[in-house]
């Protein structure tokens, strides 16, 4: 097995061909193995057969159409063309359920998916995140379905994937790579396969461990988001402008303060901290308040929103509001877990209509202007490049009134005939 990895003659499955296992299969396809995508999405599959991407990412198009002509990289929904695999990469969602807890059902699918037709040697990988003690579940899974037995029969190892979309290709290829083994030889074998084109440090632990890195990660960029966030609140009270105050701040050499926001989105960050605590015995208060702090913000720009409406006697029924970005970051089309939803799932039942423009995510409207005329108010929700060089000043003549709601921190200066508020920016 382990000259077969080095000599790129491993055959490789890669189970969810998402965000993450999509452009997984493409660096394993470009460095020569012949890779295999199971997913059960038929018109994802019948589009990256294709050579078209169903996600955006920079570069992806190009690079899945070279592995694809090239016959190195293709995708099936017949979990029978997986079958007898020398290494499979399982890489699907672990959402919540709405009371917080953990969704394992899709990772135990595809775990019964792998176990059904793996042979004996073959090495399984999970990059999914998930709770501690996942991945030792998970094999066990495997050996009480077809009787192999893990360390022995089989490796596992948990890899989580460690990258930021809109820099997927460069991260994988250059961040540091965690590779949790239920034994030291599964990590051994990972770690001969992920260096086929990982040229970042590569560390090797148990499965465990690496669960938990993952998942501190995360939830210290929460955290500290949160605290941030926190700070946002304390401004508007003091009536001060909170990014003048952390840019200050963190000329300290010992003080990096985060960027307060409406809110954290994303596949990791809403998601991780409930994952981490899910098999903890005893309550963790620091994390769970951060969460909440953090859940909040978009009510935050909620009340920004109304205390303006009160400047005008407009009665909130009666509004038109734009919300500018439905994906969670920048420049993406990714929306999962957006605080732009939350927040107009918190408005929509108050006001008279709520519309939305995002250049990058369909079903909104088809323009800016068409969004803004007639309008009274426009939420800030999302930081693309586009909203940070638009001009306020000819926009504003396509609205009924004229109120901005800067949840992102994009606007300096408050545009003239404007009524302006941003989280952060002082009075709340």
């Amino acid at each position: 097995m382990m000259e077969k990895i080095k000599n790129r003659e491993a055959e490789i499955a890669v189970i969810g061909l998402g965000y993450i296992g999509l452009p997984t299969a493409i660096m394993f396809a470009s460095v020569g193995f012949n890779v295999i995508g199971y997913e059960i999405r038929s018109e994802v599959v019948r589009r990256i057969n294709n050579g078209n991407s169903h996600i955006i990412e920079p570069e992806i198009n190009s690079l899945l159409k070279n592995v694809v002509e090239k016959g190195m990289l293709r995708a099936t929904s017949n979990p029978e063309e997986i079958r007898e695999k020398d290494a499979y990469l399982i890489c699907v969602q672990t959402p919540l359920r709405k009371d917080k807890t953990p969704n394992l059902r899709y990772l135990e699918d595809a775990v019964k998916i792998v176990a059904s037709v793996m042979k004996k040697g073959s090495l399984v990988i999970i990059e999914s995140t998930v709770p501690p003690m996942t991945t030792v579940r998970m094999a066990e899974l495997i050996e009480k379905l077809n009787g192999l037995k893990a360390g022995k029969d089989f490796y596992m190892v948990h890899a989580p994937e460690r990258v930021m979309p809109g820099r997927i290709f460069k991260e994988l290829v250059y961040n540091s790579r965690i590779l949790g083994g239920i034994t030291p030889e599964s990590a051994d074998l990972a770690e001969i396969l992920y260096r086929s084109f990982v040229k970042g440090q590569i560390f090797k632990t148990d499965s465990t461990t690496s669960e938990m890195v993952k998942l501190m990660e995360n939830t210290f960029r929460d955290v500290n988001i949160a605290l941030a966030n926190e700070f946002a609140f304390l401004a508007h009270q003091y009536g001060i402008d909170v990014f003048r105050a952390i840019e200050l701040a963190n000329t300290h050499p010992r003080v990096k303060i985060h960027t307060p926001g409406i809110g954290v989105g994303g596949h990791c960050l809403p998601k991780d901290p409930y994952l981490l605590l899910a098999p903890a015995k005893e309550d963790f208060g620091l994390i769970q308040k951060a969460r909440e702090i953090n859940e909040d913000m978009p009510l935050m720009a909620k009340d920004l929103l109304f205390e303006a409406f009160k400047l005008i006697n407009l009665p909130p029924e009666e509004a038109i509001v734009v919300v500018l970005g439905l994906a969670y970051k920048g420049n993406s089309d990714d929306t999962r877990n957006s605080p732009a939803y939350a927040f107009i799932e918190a408005v929509q039942d108050d006001v008279g209509e709520i519309r939305s423009y995002d250049p990058y995510v369909s079903g909104t409207h088809e323009s800016i202007e068409e969004a803004l005329t007639g309008a009274d108010a426009v939420v800030i929700a999302t930081d693309h490049n586009e909203f940070k060089i638009l001009s306020w000043e000819g926009l504003g003549k396509l609205m009924r009134n004229r109120i901005l709601i800067d949840g992102r921190h994009l606007i300096e200066e408050p545009p003239k005939g404007f009524i302006f508020k941003g989280i952060g920016r002082g009075e709340y």
